[in-house]
C-alpha cells in the first residue's frame, strides 16, 4: 500500500510529538473512560453521566464510557490500549503499573482518597473488635479491591489474624454494597467495605444502622485516582488535569459532579504516592 507524502508527514509528526491535540483529533476523536466495577453498573454509569458530559464539554471531543466485568478488565483495558483512562482503586493501580512495566500516570485524586478508610461491619453482638473475627465467616468485596480487600487483609495480618486460617469462611462479595447486602442477610458475620459507599447506603436510608454497625475503622491511605496511559500526548494528559482540578463546589453545575463522586474536589497526584499500596500488596502475597 502506498501512503501520500501529506500521510507520511502526518505519521513522522505524529511519532515526534510534534502535533497539537487539535491535530490529533484527527487520531483520536473518542476519550474511552471505564472504572472498576466497585459498585454496581446502574450506580456507576449514573454517578459519570454528568461528569461525562463535562469532560466532553471542556475537552471538545466525544467522551464514552464502558462498563467492564471485573477489576481486571479495567487493568487490562487501559494496557491494551482499549481504554484511555480509568478510574482505579490504589491496588488496582499498582496492578496496571507493574503490567504496563510503568507505562500508566494517575492523574488526579479525589482530596478524601489521601486518607481513604475502610470499615468492617457487622450485625452480632459478640464481634466488637478484629480479634472476635476468629472463627467467623467474613466477607471482602473484589480480590482486587484495595479498600475492600487489600487493605482489611492487611490490617487484619497486623493484627495477627490471617484470614486464611483464623477465619471459619472467607468470601469475595464483588462490590462493596454486595458485603453490606451479605452482613445484612446473614450470609456472613462480619465484613469489610470503603468508607464512602458505607456513608452513602446510610445517607440514603439502604442500610438498617440499627442492624449493621460498624466496629473497627482503619487508619487512612492512598486509594482512588483517574489514570491514563504514558503514551497519552502530553498536553491532552495536562488538559484533562486542569479539567478535573477546575471543578468548583461553588458552582452549582459543578457540585452536582462533585457531589456524586463524593468529594468537595480534585487533587493532582502521582505514582510515589501508591508505593504504601503496593508494599501492603506484597507483604500480602497479592502481588507478584
Amino acid at each position: 500500500m502506498r501512503f501520500s507524502p501529506a500521510r507520511r508527514l502526518f505519521q513522522v509528526l505524529a511519532a515526534a510529538g510534534l502535533l497539537s491535540i487539535s491535530s490529533l483529533g484527527l487520531a483520536q476523536q473518542v476519550l474511552r473512560v471505564s472504572a472498576i466495577p466497585d459498585e454496581a453498573p446502574t450506580e456507576l454509569q449514573r454517578k459519570f453521566k454528568p461528569l461525562g458530559a463535562y469532560l466532553e464539554k471542556k475537552l471538545g471531543m466525544k467522551v464514552e464510557f464502558t462498563p467492564v466485568t471485573d477489576y481486571a478488565a479495567s487493568v487490562e483495558g487501559l494496557v491494551n490500549h482499549k481504554l484511555d483512562m480509568v478510574w482505579f482503586g490504589g491496588f488496582t493501580f499498582i496492578q496496571a503499573k507493574v503490567r504496563s512495566k510503568d507505562q500508566v500516570i494517575p492523574l488526579v485524586q479525589r482530596e478524601e482518597d489521601e486518607k481513604f478508610k475502610s470499615v468492617f461491619i457487622t450485625t452480632k453482638a459478640d464481634i466488637n473488635k478484629l480479634d472476635d473475627l476468629k472463627g467467623k465467616t467474613f466477607a471482602f468485596g473484589s480480590e482486587s479491591s484495595t479498600s475492600g480487600h487489600l487493605m482489611p487483609r492487611s490490617y487484619l495480618l497486623a493484627a495477627k489474624i490471617n484470614p486464611d486460617t483464623d477465619l471459619k469462611r472467607i468470601a469475595f462479595s464483588g462490590a462493596h454494597d454486595a458485603t453490606v447486602a451479605a452482613v445484612a442477610g446473614g450470609k456472613v458475620d462480619a465484613g469489610a467495605l470503603n468508607i464512602s459507599v458505607w456513608e452513602k447506603l446510610l445517607a440514603q436510608n439502604k442500610v438498617d444502622a440499627k442492624q449493621v454497625r460498624v466496629f473497627y475503622t482503619t487508619p487512612g491511605y492512598y486509594d482512588y485516582n483517574w489514570t491514563v496511559r504514558a503514551d497519552m500526548p502530553a498536553e491532552l494528559r495536562k488538559k484533562i488535569t486542569d479539567t478535573f482540578l477546575s471543578l468548583d463546589a461553588g458552582k452549582a453545575e459543578d457540585k452536582e459532579i462533585l457531589d456524586l463522586q463524593r468529594t468537595s474536589r480534585f487533587i493532582p497526584t502521582k505514582a510515589d504516592n501508591y508505593k504504601a499500596i503496593e508494599a501492603a500488596a506484597h507483604n500480602a502475597g497479592l502481588l507478584k
